[in-house]
């Protein structure tokens, strides 16, 4: 019914891997993404956290961490439509120049991208996910999942243990009469029914997973979530802005900040390197000098003869004097490359 248009949305409590299976069979991806996500809610101090991927992709390329930034972020605003966004990469710490080379480049890309969505963060360490300073979290699906089925233990242990330490003898049981409104409260903040409700981020129609031991009120919240998720339409805001992501503005700044943090160059010497490589451009294209570079591409000098042209604005005829130009043929090596990107 949901690829006929016939409902808006599907809840399921039923297998996760059948019902995601079925779903990427029958649904179409939403255009420029290439991977849907699994998308989870995490308490945290301040109200709740959007984390993915939760177990969707084992392996993710830069491209697929900025296509979660984009849905996590759209999930965020349509279930918090009044709250500010802000996105995090997951990461071992948080300097820059920590992590892999996937999660720098993604770094490097988000920050340098500004949008009206969310704001850019930087990294997040696993330790202050549920600070309540970032409210979506950005990670691949195998990190995801074992911070999922870590924060479950860790939420698990302390409850159980609480309940033993307040129940195990009459001291305890009357410190727990005493304090059964924090108590409750505290239990309610860790209740897993109140967040029960994964979404499959990434098909043009929404997907939601109920745990299947989940009682009335674990469901009911997941149909709250799926309400919420159509009701602000989700799925618009990710193709509203999934474009972004596409958007190519590549500036000195950004080549400064990719040599500092893959090569590991100080950002001044990083400048003095670009600088010099320009000049030496910039110097043979004066003296009409073919220029190759490796593995990317060959600058040509063309000379364009004299001829008749007309003004764009007056349509009024005039010559346009002779000049040279400069012609770029991509080498084999970059036009594989590029078409991989438009393909993946």
């Amino acid at each position: 019914s949901l690829k006929n248009n016939e409902s808006d949305a599907i809840v399921s409590a039923g297998n996760t891997g059948a019902l995601f299976v079925i779903a990427k069979l029958n649904l179409k991806m939403i255009q420029n993404i290439d991977k849907p996500a699994l998308s989870g809610l995490w308490p945290n101090k301040h109200g709740m956290n959007v984390v993915l991927d939760l177990g969707a992709n084992i392996e993710c390329n830069e491209k697929n961490l900025k296509d979660f930034s984009i849905m996590g972020a759209s999930l965020y605003k349509s279930l918090f439509p009044n709250d500010l966004c802000k996105v995090a990469l997951l990461n071992i710490g948080s300097e820059e120049l920590k992590g892999n080379a996937v999660i720098k480049n993604t770094y490097q890309e988000l920050n340098n991208k500004k949008n009206s969505l969310f704001d850019f963060d930087g990294y997040i360490e696993g330790n202050n996910i549920m600070n309540g300073e970032v409210n979506v979290i950005v990670t691949d699906g195998f990190t995801g999942n074992v911070a999922l089925k870590t924060a479950e233990g860790t939420a698990n242990f302390i409850t159980s243990e609480l309940k033993k330490a307040l129940t195990g003898n009459i001291l305890g049981k009357l410190s727990s009469l005493l304090n059964l409104k924090n108590i409750n409260n505290f239990k309610n903040k860790l209740d897993p029914r109140l967040y029960n409700g994964a979404i499959l981020l990434g098909l043009d129609s929404p997907v939601v997973k109920s745990h299947g031991g989940t009682d009335y009120i674990g469901f009911a919240n997941a149909l709250s979530v799926c309400e919420k998720i159509i009701k602000n339409e989700l799925i618009k805001k990710i193709k509203n802005n999934i474009n972004w992501l596409m958007r190519i503005n590549l500036t000195k700044k950004d080549i400064i900040n990719s040599i500092y943090l893959q090569i590991g160059y100080s950002k001044k010497i990083s400048e003095n390197l670009l600088e010099d490589f320009f000049d030496i451009i910039f110097n043979n294209i004066k003296k009409n000098k073919k220029i190759k570079i490796s593995k990317f591409g060959t600058f040509v000098i063309r000379q364009k003869k004299s001829r008749i042209g007309r003004n764009p604005k007056t349509k009024e005829k005039k010559i346009i004097s002779e000049r040279n130009v400069i012609l770029f043929r991509p080498s084999k090596e970059l036009k594989k490359k590029i078409n991989l990107n438009n393909e993946s």
